[in-house]
């Protein structure tokens, strides 16, 4: 077969065009550091770099779900450890104002830091979180937990619902507590053996009434009260230490799971820059050679042969 002089030069003109397109693509991998430029270079790689970047994006969006939570429970457990200490006041005072030898001086006094005391525990029972939102008050985060009415007497205003929101896949955790599982009501019997609930701060406002009253009775009912209030707080105290444990635990878990997520991302995605290098270098001693090629060939005739 006669091969022509326009032949070499189509030839020749092709292998250096693909040459000049690997190379460009090479220069283009190493300037982005990544193997696949276009989703077209290689579909199913870039399939699969598109689902693993899709999940590295749920465990980040369960992460900052998890900042928010434990935020959350961290102004909780601070709100509850608070109101524990005051509580232990409150029965520390209440021994002290039942003492007979008290005058109505001593006890004035004595009532008057427990209604301190009582209106902080009031405050603490609508504490806020950073966004304004009542903690204690379920679902209702946008109305005060706990609100007194004319005569003073308060009651709760929120409502029952816990709200759990997705951690991880399969994996869900509290981001509220409603007030009254916190701040409990307790159990009156009266004389004829009916029993009664009686709201949080009611109990502690009837103490005071006690105290004033040098009431012996009232006083000692209010102290086992005191008591009964102060292990609810306890109580709510730790299921927030355990909801916490839980976020700690799910946060390293999410930690390990983007790493493994991310290793594999780059196993498919980035570059490796040495052997990208190597490559290129061929690429560019080959375009070199090309081009020497292609003008020899370019200057080539009959004519310029015949001479």
């Amino acid at each position: 077969m006669q091969i022509s002089t326009g032949l070499l030069f189509d030839r020749a003109s092709a292998q250096m065009s693909t040459i000049q397109n690997d190379l460009a693509k090479s220069q283009a991998q190493i300037s982005t550091q990544k193997q696949v430029l276009a989703p077209s270079d290689a579909p199913d790689q870039a399939a699969v770099i598109t689902r693993l970047k899709s999940l590295i994006g749920k465990q980040e969006s369960y992460a900052k779900t998890l900042d928010s939570v434990q935020a959350r429970l961290d102004n909780e457990g601070a709100t509850l450890s608070n109101a524990g200490d005051i509580l232990i006041r409150l029965k520390e005072l209440t021994i002290q104002a039942n003492n007979g030898t008290n005058g109505s001086t001593t006890r004035t006094v004595i009532a008057t830091e427990m209604k301190g005391l009582r209106d902080q525990l009031l405050s603490l029972a609508n504490a806020t979180d950073s966004t304004g939102n009542y903690v204690f008050s379920g679902t209702k985060v946008h109305t005060p937990a706990f609100v007194s009415d004319a005569t003073g007497d308060v009651s709760y205003q929120g409502d029952q619902t816990e709200v759990k929101v997705s951690v991880g896949e399969q994996r869900t955790v509290a981001i509220n507590r409603p007030g009254t599982r916190a701040f409990v009501s307790v159990v009156r019997t009266d004389s004829d053996g009916v029993a009664t609930g009686t709201g949080f701060f009611r109990a502690i406002d009837d103490l005071i009434a006690g105290v004033k009253a040098a009431d012996p009775t009232s006083m000692q009912r209010g102290l086992t009260e005191m008591e009964a209030l102060h292990q609810g707080v306890v109580l709510a105290q730790a299921n927030s230490g355990t909801d916490m444990k839980v976020v700690e635990q799910q946060g390293s878990a999410l930690d390990e799971t983007k790493l493994t997520l991310a290793t594999a991302l780059s196993s498919v995605e980035d570059l490796d820059m040495a052997k990208a290098i190597t490559a290129m270098q061929k690429q560019m001693l080959s375009l070199e050679a090309a081009q020497s090629s292609f003008a020899k060939i370019s200057q080539m005739s009959l004519f310029a042969y015949l001479k």
